[in-house]
């Protein structure tokens, strides 16, 4: 855990190198790490204290790190070494981390299986015949095989939280604007969240702490002051208000998650929380991915504009510039990608702007609009972060068209859709494998958060998890 921080340099070196190597053992069953990091010239400048002292960590590979190899996990950026680190990156090294690692991600964050990444599918700790869940799936399994205590990732539609539910560890996805992106490979900037794992709510807390705050180049982050969020955490819900997400309930098909639910609903009943239940309108429930593809893959086409081959990563050969940058983008980028950026493109032209993006625009307002409606009464709303546990590796049964799905596998979006901080915390298990329960709360209230969520990790137990890796 975070906590434990190593008393002093030797301790500090003798973690990192066992972290180093648990991690390197685990790499040929999870397949969870794209580059390994050197540890040696971070531990010889660590700084005298710091929240964080000597904890190893592991880095989404879509963080820009100065002189190390920086994928996003595209083959197009297979050869891309950033001569600048990301903002979190500084304010984690201040702290004392020690990075050992950058992390397997679906290529460009565009995903949700962590199965499209150009060095192969990250497998699930706890069930190597299932997937991680993505985009985020290799700092969640790191994080949920006990290689190292905290790890970060980034979170667009439900990519740290869904991962968090599959491998049954803690992930946080703060309010819009909490941490800064400064030096984050984009996916879609109205959307992207920088977030992190860890496994436990004290180690949320902490992670937080180091990472949040102001920095003027992300003209996107907040000015909101960093509260002190381990000496406020507070597990006493007594009279706070809790909404369960009706509409995700009724959508789930799996009736042994929603039973695990229902049980965990009446403990925060039985602990003092006021719960009833609240329902969203269901013609924005059922037009949240299509808004959420629309918009993201939109911002996404433009902010990768510049993946061509030509001003850095990998070049084919061409007789022109165009026939240069046609080969290069057919090579690096993976199937799902050019779907993605087809859509993105399509809904940028001038003809289709406004029936298109703008519309969807819209709808993203409306859904946000509707969540406003419910946290003017509510303190915080939960439903299960996913209907299910992980899905095996070769699973294509899923109706993702249908209306099931589209409400209780996406209903995350809505975080952030509206910027609201979320996080996914261990529920219960079934089949051995675990499954996690969501809470989003209002704009900048983390601190409200991390308490609901510490009175429901003291309910279940589910505290410092660690897969044994079969």
């Amino acid at each position: 855990m975070i906590k434990e921080m190593a008393a002093n340099k030797a301790e500090a070196e003798i973690r990192v190198e066992k972290a180093v190597k648990e991690t390197e053992r685990l790499q040929a069953m999870l397949n969870d790490v794209i580059t390994m990091v050197d540890p040696s010239v971070q531990l010889a400048s660590l700084p005298q204290n710091g929240e964080m002292y000597g904890v190893p960590i592991a880095l989404k590979d879509n963080v820009c790190t100065k002189g190390i190899r920086t994928t996003a996990g595209s083959r197009i950026l297979e050869n891309y070494v950033p001569v600048y680190n990301a903002c979190i990156v500084d304010k984690l090294k201040a702290a004392g981390a020690v990075t050992i690692a950058k992390a397997s991600m679906d290529e460009l964050a565009m995903g949700g299986t962590n199965m499209t990444c150009f060095t192969g599918p990250v497998y699930n700790p706890w069930d190597r015949s299932r997937m991680s869940g993505g985009s985020s799936g290799g700092s969640a399994a790191l994080v949920a095989s006990g290689a190292v205590p905290m790890a970060i990732g980034s979170d667009t539609g439900d990519s740290i939280r869904k991962p968090a539910s599959f491998c049954g560890v803690t992930g946080v996805k703060p309010s819009y604007g909490r941490i800064s992106r400064y030096g984050i490979i984009p996916y879609s900037s109205s959307l992207d969240h920088v977030g992190y794992f860890t496994r436990s709510v004290e180690d949320a807390c902490t992670a937080l702490h180091v990472l949040a705050g102001r920095d003027d180049r992300d003209m996107t982050s907040s000015y909101e002051p960093v509260p002190d969020y381990l000496n406020l955490l507070n597990s006493d819900i007594k009279g706070k208000k809790i909404a369960v997400f009706g509409n995700v309930i009724e959508a789930m098909q799996n009736q042994e998650t929603k039973d695990m639910f229902n049980g965990l609903v009446s403990k925060l009943q039985d602990a003092g929380a006021i719960v009833d239940t609240f329902y969203f309108k269901e013609e924005l429930m059922k037009a949240l991915l299509p808004a959420y593809y629309l918009i993201a893959n939109c911002e996404a086409a433009a902010n990768h504009s510049n993946l061509d081959g030509i001003r850095f990563g990998v070049r084919k050969d061409g007789a022109s510039m165009e026939e240069i940058m046609t080969a290069s983008r057919t090579a690096g980028f993976g199937p799902l990608i050019r779907r993605r950026f087809v859509i993105g493109s399509y809904g940028l032209f001038e003809e289709n702007q406004e029936r298109l993006f703008r519309k969807a625009q819209k709808v993203r307002r409306l859904i946000v609009e509707n969540a406003g409606e419910c946290f003017k009464e509510y303190d915080c709303l939960i439903a299960p972060a996913s209907g299910s546990i992980a899905p095996l590796l070769n699973d294509r049964s899923l109706d993702e068209l249908g209306d099931d799905y589209l409400i209780a596998e996406n209903h995350m979006i809505i975080g952030n859709f509206g910027g609201f901080p979320s996080m996914t915390l261990p529920m219960g298990f079934e089949q051995g494998c675990p499954i996690g329960i969501n809470l989003t709360c209002r704009a900048f209230e983390e601190v409200q958060m991390f308490n609901f969520a510490k009175a429901i990790e003291d309910i279940t137990g589910y505290k410092d998890l660690k897969a044994e890796v079969k």
